[in-house]
């Protein structure tokens, strides 16, 4: 699907506000907003827009301690990912995890109600069949830099 400039301005605009009106939305791009809302519902229906939420600041509701976690695993074959993965999906504390290359299988990150519990995770998965030969462990300090929160047409070669 080809975008236009009019789709990534439609982009950049609700996925910072996604509770905007039509009206609204067509006068920022300057279209009205019929030919807007048809935008709108093509981006959703190409799959684009994949839907609309809330973003929730878990630490007005709980405090929780983020710890970072590079993982090793002691076999590289497609059934050792699997199980690990399988693993991660299963474990709700898990809030990212990325596989990356180089000197580590996977970055973890983990949002556990204290370090206590974060160990009785860790400690619980060495002893599973999760297959970790090695983990390290970062308990994180301060947040510098939080994902992004909206679309940029700058992130996009069109």
């Amino acid at each position: 699907m080809k975008l236009d400039r009019y789709d990534l301005k439609i982009l950049e605009i609700l996925s910072r506000d996604g509770r905007i009106t039509k009206s609204k939305l067509a006068e920022a791009i300057n279209l009205s907003v019929s030919p807007c809302w048809e935008r709108v519902r093509r981006l959703e229906k190409a799959g684009i827009i994949e839907g609309y939420s809330a973003r929730i600041n878990p630490e007005a509701l709980v405090k929780r301690t983020p710890v970072w976690v590079q993982i090793e695993l002691k076999a590289h074959n497609a059934s050792s990912f699997a199980r690990f993965e399988a693993l991660v999906h299963d474990t709700p504390e898990v809030t990212e995890c990325v596989a990356v290359g180089g000197g580590v299988d996977y970055l973890i990150k983990v949002e556990a109600d204290s370090i206590d519990a974060y160990q009785r995770l860790i400690d619980a998965w060495l002893t599973s069949d999760a297959g970790i030969e090695r983990y390290f462990t970062y308990i994180v300090t301060k947040s510098v830099k939080r994902p992004p929160t909206g679309f940029s047409p700058d992130d996009f070669v069109v």
